[in-house]
């Protein structure tokens, strides 16, 4: 796997994962994804904000995420264990349908993770969809706490902290 930043000539392979994804998730009744999020114009805008990522493999793209210090008000429900360190949040990590069930998610966060530390970043948070039991074992595995929920349009998610 080779991780590299996303570039505008990536929008429609990424699109093509997303439009998947959602397929699949919906297979398994995860509701979590659809047209409305996450829409292109969230992968332009992580383009152009240098946080989107794609790790590709076999000159597919097989894993998409974004990492940025954006979040929504939703976050102030977490219970956050390390309020004041450097932290960044994992947005919109999304495993290709044929490359699922490889071990790719569990690396991509372990790059992440090895990643941020080379940047002396201290903490990771995230959300994640209580309906998602995929999401929800891989980061608990990883050892990422529930600090908190949050309540969007499609549900309640747990909010997670990772002190790295």
């Amino acid at each position: 796997m080779t991780y590299r930043k996303a570039v505008h000539e990536d929008i429609d392979a990424i699109c093509e994962v997303i439009t998947s994804a959602i397929a699949e998730m919906e297979l398994h009744s995860i509701f979590q994804w659809d047209s409305v999020y996450p829409s292109r114009e969230d992968f332009l805008s992580d383009i152009e904000n240098n946080t989107l990522f794609v790790g590709t493999a076999d000159g597919d793209i097989a894993v998409v995420y974004a990492v940025s210090k954006d979040y929504d008000e939703q976050y102030s429900n977490g219970n956050w264990q390390y309020p004041d360190s450097d932290f960044r949040v994992i947005h919109r990590l999304c495993v290709a349908p044929k490359y699922q069930n490889k071990g790719i998610a569990g690396r991509t966060l372990a790059h992440i993770e090895d990643e941020l530390r080379r940047k002396s970043i201290d903490t990771i948070r995230l959300d994640v969809f209580t309906e998602n039991p995929f999401a929800l074992s891989l980061y608990r595995a990883r050892g990422y706490t529930e600090v908190g929920t949050a309540h969007w349009r499609k549900g309640s998610f747990l909010l997670m902290e990772k002190h790295l």
